[in-house]
């Protein structure tokens, strides 16, 4: 089965993700291929440069092709890419402090790429 995880509720990268999906994961008995995970509001934090699930949720990503994407107008709020409001949704904006390989974007651009993906489930948390 595969899957893409949206991050909305508050803590959800915090608390699901780092102690319940991504242990799972590096040790193979998560069941469903991750194809994506995209990161809204304080969310976000998680994929900061610096932090300790986000290095290994980045190594994870690069190792499974899994997709990381935050949201760009969170991400601008957050300091986490610099730009206009009025360029968020574009895919113009540039990530900037999160781990190597994720990037920002908004809905269409978290379609385009997991548009190959033939999702079984979009999961939100």
């Amino acid at each position: 089965m595969n899957v893409a995880y949206v991050f909305k509720t508050d803590m959800s990268a915090t608390f699901q993700l780092a102690t319940m999906i991504l242990p799972q994961l590096e040790s193979g008995t998560h069941v469903a291929s991750v194809c994506g995970m995209f990161f809204f509001d304080d969310n976000i934090h998680i994929l900061s440069e610096g932090n300790e699930f986000g290095a290994r949720l980045g190594k994870l990503a690069e190792e499974k092709g899994i997709l990381l994407m935050a949201c760009d107008q969170c991400a601008l709020r957050r300091g986490y890419t610099e730009g206009d409001f009025s360029e968020c949704g574009s895919g113009t904006l540039s990530p900037k402090g999160l781990v190597a390989g994720a990037t920002v974007g908004c809905f269409p651009q978290l379609y385009g790429a997991l548009s190959g993906a033939n999702l079984d489930q979009v999961i939100t948390l």
